[in-house]
């Protein structure tokens, strides 16, 4: 691997063959050629001294060249090793060389595939600029430690603890040697620490502690970008009888089939912790709509009902579940799990129920959940709605190719509102259906008035709710309204939820005669549902929005970057656009890009935005 220094004069090894020669010649001379005695020893003499100190040039070349195989040897095996990762590069930065467990470190199988690369190719954006400086002070043979992060070949970053070293060759630096340390071992030590702190020692959930945490996360982040999450509180029905018949040990398999069922049934960013005993939490984010939550409780509490198998015993055991929605916007963490707990305790003591969410009427605020209801009503009469524009950019051109319509209450007093402060109430109450039916007819007719001014035109987005959809006259209703406003047909996007492509026997023809008509259809939030590959076949749609809870942790989670992947390959194998949603940094975006997402929508390149700014954006655009 590593060829020995050349010399720039002759070998010792070749002088010693000319000594022998020139000492040879010289004896001859003196015993066959010359008579006078005295010349005879002078130069007998000479070459034989020029023939001793050839043998001893040949016995110090070969002392040099075992000790030059024998280093060359220490280093290939040392480079050979699998204890370090070892990487040389050559003046330029480019990589010429590095050992196997370099490449596997980072995801290849072969080394060639690396080799010519320029170093900066690999290292993420993040630590270019620290290599780079180590870079330079290597040149000027200095030796440098940093922490870098480079990308692996799936594209997730990898913390290195790396090393550089110049490499000397006639007192001049011709290159680099960078030797790597993979932090995962000192990380996975801090892991089983946190671990004890934070998971159930049984079943490997969360514990108690790491789900308050996470809820105190997740219900900052539902304040924030507006949306509804929904925690379950659950607890076995007679359990303890389980212990006293069966014993200890059959308990605790209960529970740890139990803890398996939970993990499979929740979706990738949904959370379940065991807090006690018997009792599990449930985190389910992003829910749509009441409906939707009740939906999914009831699926989970099925689930835990089915058998158990104990060492062959077919055991059956039910479960309570209390449920609490993030409505109230002054709820922490701490109060709204008290809010499902009460519930639990609640359904505990009503005969045949199994599932009850916490209602505002047991502290007494049902005024207060009246009340809303009538300003909501009132404000769908007083036209107090307002709707504001997020634009949707093409990865490719980074030019505007959609805007997504969202809803939001100018109400009188309390001023501007998101959604979760009335939509939760609008679908219990029914009132989500006239809602929507404006939502749909204001962008529409706002679409058509930019495009009567000459804007360039771009699909408008709509979300159609689970209660407008199963309407028999939706399709009817669409078509009356783009023939009110005289907006194309192809210039609305019709939003259904994953959830929705559930029972696909329902929801198929109603697709097919909106898409007949022109209209885009797309799945929204799409990954945080059960959608399979023959539902979106089969389903006349023509985009997947990736939910946000995917792209936020996209550079973090492994596991959320190969569905972000899975996600978009599987879409374009189905010939579908693919956009993806919250994207919020520089870096979600160029990762994207790497992944061929077609578009994103998110606040790194504009929040949702009133008409007036919006149409700036297109005129600008």
């Amino acid at each position: 691997m590593f060829k020995r220094k050349q010399y720039k004069g002759l070998e010792p090894s070749t002088i010693a063959g000319y000594l022998i020669i020139v000492s040879l010649a010289w004896i001859f001379i003196a015993l066959f050629v010359v008579s006078t005695f005295t010349y005879r020893i002078i130069l007998g003499t000479v070459g034989s001294v020029l023939l001793a100190t050839a043998v001893i040039l040949l016995f110090r070349a070969n002392r040099i060249a075992q000790a030059t195989n024998f280093h060359e040897s220490i280093v290939d095996t040392l480079f050979e090793s699998n204890a370090v990762a070892l990487t040389l590069i050559n003046h330029h930065g480019k990589i010429i060389e590095l050992n196997h467990t370099t490449a596997n470190m980072l995801g290849y199988e072969h080394r060639n595939d690396l080799i010519g690369l320029p170093i900066m190719d690999i290292i993420e954006q993040s630590s270019q600029e620290a290599l780079g400086t180590a870079l330079e002070q290597v040149k000027e043979g200095k030796i440098t430690s940093l922490n870098i992060h480079v990308l692996h070949r799936s594209s997730f970053p990898l913390e290195l603890q790396i090393s550089c070293e110049p490499v000397i060759q006639n007192g001049s630096v011709i290159g680099g040697l960078i030797i790597s340390h993979d932090l995962s071992d000192h990380k996975r030590n801090i892991e089983r620490i946190r671990y004890m702190a934070y998971y159930d020692d049984m079943t490997g959930l969360p514990n108690r502690t790491l789900f308050q945490i996470r809820f105190d996360e997740w219900l900052l982040r539902a304040k924030e970008d507006h949306f509804m999450l929904g925690v379950c509180y659950i607890d076995l029905d007679n359990f303890k009888l389980i212990n006293a018949s069966f014993g200890r040990e059959y308990a605790d398999l209960m529970l740890l089939q139990m803890a398996d069922r939970l993990n499979r049934l929740l979706s990738e960013h949904d959370f379940v912790a065991r807090m006690e005993g018997d009792s599990f939490a449930l985190l389910l984010n992003h829910i749509d709509h009441i409906d939707q939550l009740l939906e999914r409780a009831q699926h989970i509490l099925e689930v835990i009902g089915e058998p158990y198998d104990l060492k062959g015993v077919p055991v059956h055991v039910s479960a309570s579940m209390g449920i609490a929605v993030n409505i109230d916007p002054a709820d922490d963490g701490y109060s709204l799990f008290k809010k499902a707990d009460m519930a639990l305790v609640k359904v505990k003591e009503t005969a045949g129920d199994n599932i009850l969410i916490y209602s505002e009427e047991w502290n007494n605020s049902s005024y207060e959940r009246l009340k809303l209801q009538h300003e909501i009503h009132r404000a769908i009469q007083k036209h107090e709605f307002e709707l504001y524009y997020q634009p949707q950019y093409d990865l490719l051109e980074g030019q505007i190719v959609g805007v997504e319509a969202l809803i939001r209450w100018n109400h009188p007093t309390k001023g501007m509102l998101s959604p979760i402060h009335f939509i939760p109430i609008a679908e219990e109450s029914g009132l989500i259906v006239p809602i929507g039916e404006w939502v749909i007819r204001e962008a529409c007719r706002q679409n058509k008035e930019w495009l009567d001014e000459g804007l360039p035109i771009v699909p408008v987005a709509v979300n159609l709710s689970i209660r407008q959809f199963i309407r028999n006259d939706m399709s009817l209703q669409i078509s009356k309204i783009l023939e009110e406003t005289g907006l194309p047909p192809q210039y609305l996007d019709i939003e259904i939820t994953e959830s929705m492509s559930i029972d696909i026997n329902e929801m198929n023809q109603k697709l097919i005669e909106i898409s007949e008509m022109g209209v885009g259809i797309s799945v929204d939030d799409f990954g945080t549902g059960y959608s399979s590959f023959h539902y979106l076949k089969a389903l006349p749609i023509n985009r997947l929005k990736i939910d946000r809870s995917f792209v936020t942790d996209i550079l973090h989670e492994k596991s959320h970057a190969e569905i972000v992947s899975a996600i978009i390959a599987m879409a374009h194998k189905l010939n579908l656009q693919v956009i993806a949603e919250g994207v919020e940094t520089d870096e979600q975006l160029e990762f994207l890009r790497t992944l061929q997402c077609d578009e994103i929508q998110g606040y790194l390149k504009s929040p949702p935005v009133p008409s007036s700014f919006f149409q700036k954006l297109l005129c600008s655009a």
